[in-house]
């Protein structure tokens, strides 16, 4: 990309699309456009259509999407499939009618079957049937990847997907009712730290496996990708190690310093028993990624505490 090349981020005040709009211009990509939702709704075509033909960008990050973590996917699955197809439909058809030089779909991990051989590989699509929790959500990502697929085969673009293991990072979503495993676990400990509770309960059994990474270095993937690798399709983005939530659970407890008891309630759903990303392709172009999880949690648990009424909680 040219330095001086027009970006349009589609979700640049979302966990992910705060983190490339703080990666571009930390590389010296200055001209980054983007709409909160208030002023460019997304799910109408005619709104992305008028966008599209007064900014003209050359180069498009979808990281706009409705997310969340089990218990919202669980309540809300008729919004999260309409939302996401409505955006990544309207915003790639787009970018293709005005001749955008190249698109970059954010998916995600869970868009792959509930159970399959580990590490995850992207063939391993569309083998098997999906996590119930999330299936909505889910099959709106394959949409979106799948269109990118189509549209290159059909159209000669150049449009490329990548689906990232779990995200955390500074500026996450801390709402209890629809937030994802760590900003969830994070606030609940500390919560409890401040009123002395005894005991945090959490869903599950604790044993269910998960991937990491810390947002900056998946924007920093993310980057990468749109600049040196052309071959379109999907890749997968991760840290290439995974662990237990009971063991994520107990760090993030040691970080936040709460002395009390971790309960877990076994009669609320794990979700996909284990969810590790073969990035194999990723990692053999030179990326890799320089945050550890505990380095990260960190960071991310001191920003809360000085921040956190900045977050949605």
């Amino acid at each position: 990309m040219q330095k001086d090349a027009k970006i349009y981020i589609a979700g640049h005040r979302g966990l992910v699309g705060s983190a490339l709009v703080r990666d571009l211009n930390k590389k010296g990509f200055n001209n980054i456009v983007g709409r909160r939702s208030s002023e460019l709704n997304l799910t109408r075509q005619a709104d992305v259509e008028a966008f599209f033909d007064e900014e003209k960008p050359d180069y498009v990050f979808l990281a706009a999407a409705k997310v969340g973590g089990i218990s919202v996917n669980n309540r809300q699955p008729a919004e999260f499939m309409y939302q996401n197809l409505m955006i990544e439909t309207n915003v790639i058809h787009a970018a293709y009618k005005h001749h955008v030089k190249r698109l970059l779909f954010m998916g995600s991990g869970c868009i792959y079957p509930r159970i399959v051989p580990q590490p995850i590989k992207p063939e391993y699509l569309l083998t098997a049937e999906l996590e119930k929790t999330n299936e909505a959500y889910a099959l709106a990502k394959i949409a979106g990847l799948k269109m990118c697929e189509f549209y290159n085969r059909e159209y000669g673009t150049n449009y490329l997907s990548v689906m990232p293991c779990n995200l955390y990072g500074v500026g996450d979503n801390f709402n209890l009712q629809n937030s994802h495993v760590v900003p969830a676990l994070i606030r609940k400990f500390h919560e409890a730290k401040i009123s002395g509770a005894p005991t945090v309960t959490l869903w599950g059994t604790g044993s269910a496996m998960r991937e990491f990474i810390h947002v900056d270095d998946m924007a920093d993937a993310t980057v990468f990708l749109m600049e040196n690798y052309n071959k379109g399709g999907w890749l997968n983005v991760g840290s290439g190690s995974d662990l237990p939530i009971r063991e994520l659970a107990e760090i993030i407890c040691s970080i936040v310093d709460y002395k009390g008891k971790i309960v877990f309630d076994t009669s609320m759903p794990d979700g996909t028993p284990r969810k590790l990303l073969d990035s194999s392709v990723l990692f053999s172009l030179g990326w890799k990624p320089r945050i550890s999880l505990e380095e990260g949690l960190a960071a991310v648990y001191k920003d809360y505490v000085n921040n956190g009424s900045n977050y949605r909680k």
